[in-house]
């Protein structure tokens, strides 16, 4: 049976693999949208954009491989049921609990490696996404000029673009300058301008405008070719507080006593751990229950659609009561309690569905439904 076994194993990995590569690739085009809006009025490199979009993934994979691991499992045995393969083994003796055995052993290893993503990777991951984010926006702040908008540059800084061009094209400006508290606020019309970098910075070199000043009550005005206007140095980082969801196991249970956020986030801190150990169990756990519904009871060689079926409702089911428990567990112990049932009691009750100690109950149960008239 280990040749057997070896040949279920395999067919599965690779089925997982297939079906997680494109849900990951679907992923992968969603989240890319909310990064393609900042890259390009950043002005920043391609480089960038792949590497907020790729930190954002493993965070998803935290569903995707209990999903892919799933559907693999129910379209690799209903295939080998009616290709009679499993009607073959199954006809020398062999145990529900044996046939499901390969699809076990590759949950458990997938649930090894959603153990490291949840605990470690994806947060890590995460958090330097959002931190990049910050960094690229602190950079880039004062070259972000909206169209159609007063954009606040700095502080007495304030600039009208009515249409931006290409390579750092401006037409339509109007800039009010009055960061010197010593001088007069002036304001700036200009019918086109360009936007360089210098070595000390950034230069807005404005054409064909006029430069309005007021003050001492005279109103004084300047016709010019060419003005330049030094822009402000970006803002700094600033150290941003760091959620729940971008800390590592690590420092979740070890906060910041002298924080008084985290002092103020200890249960979300709480749940977060429950949820980073008790997640990566539903992979073992949506594995057997396809198991379960399409190895227990008797083959039909025209199809098992109605199993699969129940199996999907099933796991969506689960899925779905599992992250509003998660949501309600941030309230009250209640929701962590359901959380742990929605993982163990599935567990146990397929376990047992599959072990020996059922055979009895599977005879009187499942060999009587009517359904199962004319199965083979």
């Amino acid at each position: 049976m280990k040749i057997f076994d070896r040949y279920i194993f395999k067919n599965l990995l690779i089925a997982t693999v297939f079906i997680a590569m494109t849900l990951a690739a679907v992923i992968f085009l969603t989240q890319s949208l909310r990064f393609l809006e900042l890259v390009i009025e950043s002005g920043a490199s391609s480089s960038v954009f792949w590497a907020l979009t790729v930190l954002a993934l493993p965070r998803f994979f935290e569903i995707i491989l209990p999903l892919s691991l799933m559907a693999a499992t129910l379209f690799i045995y209903n295939r080998m049921t009616s290709d009679s393969e499993l009607i073959v083994v199954r006809s020398v003796g062999c145990a529900p609990s044996t046939l499901a055995r390969p699809a076990v052993t590759l949950a458990l290893l997938v649930t090894l490696v959603l153990l490291s993503i949840t605990l470690w990777v994806a947060p890590k991951s995460l958090n330097t996404m959002q931190h990049m984010r910050q960094m690229i926006k602190a950079q880039f702040s004062t070259l972000l000029f909206r169209e159609g908008v007063f954009n606040q540059i700095g502080k007495g800084l304030t600039v009208y673009v009515r249409e931006r061009g290409e390579e750092g094209s401006l037409y339509g400006l109007m800039i009010h300058d009055g960061r010197e508290a010593s001088k007069a606020p002036a304001t700036i019309l200009a019918k086109r301008g360009t936007l360089v970098s210098v070595d000390e910075g950034y230069q807005v070199i404005v054409y064909d405008g006029t430069r309005h000043e007021y003050g001492d009550g005279v109103l004084k005005r300047l016709n010019f070719n060419r003005y330049m206007i030094d822009l402000p140095d970006s803002d700094p980082v600033r150290q941003r507080w760091a959620e729940p969801d971008e800390r590592t196991i690590f420092e979740l249970l070890n906060p910041d006593p002298a924080e008084q956020r985290d002092v103020e986030s200890l249960r979300d801190f709480k749940v977060e751990i429950h949820r980073r150990i008790i997640s990566p169990l539903l992979a073992v756990v949506f594995t057997l229950i396809s198991c379960a519904v399409l190895l227990i009871g008797p083959v039909d060689r025209r199809g098992q659609l109605r199993r699969i079926i129940f199996a999907v409702m099933l796991v969506v089911f689960i899925q779905g009561v599992y992250i509003a428990a998660y949501n309600f567990a941030r309230q009250s112990d209640l929701g962590l309690f359901l959380m742990y049932a929605l993982v163990f009691c599935p567990l146990s009750a397929c376990v047992f569905a599959l072990s020996g100690l059922s055979e009895g109950v599977r005879r009187r149960v499942l060999y009587r439904a009517p359904h199962d008239s004319e199965a083979v």
